[in-house]
């Protein structure tokens, strides 16, 4: 009788042992939200990441003249300088202005406050590009001439 006791008692361990090691079917739903992952989201704009500063040069198209020659510095305090020159006219004459500029939401695009439109640029690696009226990218066969490289 006594090994039947433990024939019972073994057989009683081995379940239990077995039944404890087995993984719960028991599940917990998953619930994502969107404010978990806020400080996750890619917050680099052209603004805090590039190294905007600094005097970019190049020429845009002119309808009624060879080009305008265009440079601009960007300077700290959000602060620009533009000289620009008519080329092909018989004066050559430089216009300089200057004050201050400002970014767009998305912090990719500055707008220079103190200049008649098209006064936006959107800002790239080295490079500014110089948008249309309505702050969009200007495309065609001339798109590339809308570019100010930076020196």
């Amino acid at each position: 009788m006594k090994t039947i006791k433990y024939f019972l008692l073994f057989i009683l361990t081995g379940s239990l042992a077995i039944a404890s090691c087995q993984k719960s079917t028991n599940q917990d739903d998953l619930i994502i939200d969107d404010e978990m992952f806020e400080e996750f989201i890619d917050h680099h704009t052209a603004e805090i990441s590039l190294d905007y500063l600094g005097i970019y040069h190049g020429v845009l198209p002119c309808a009624d003249c060879e080009g305008i020659e265009v440079t601009l510095e960007l300077g700290p305090g959000d602060s620009y300088t533009r000289k620009t020159t008519y080329l092909g006219k018989d004066d050559n004459k430089v216009f300089e202005s200057a004050g201050t500029f400002s970014w767009n939401g998305a912090g990719n695009t500055i707008t220079l406050n103190e200049e008649e439109l098209p006064n936006q640029y959107f800002v790239g690696e080295n490079v500014l590009i110089h948008l249309d009226t309505e702050g969009n990218r200007i495309t065609g066969d001339l798109a590339d001439n809308y570019e100010l490289n930076k020196k």
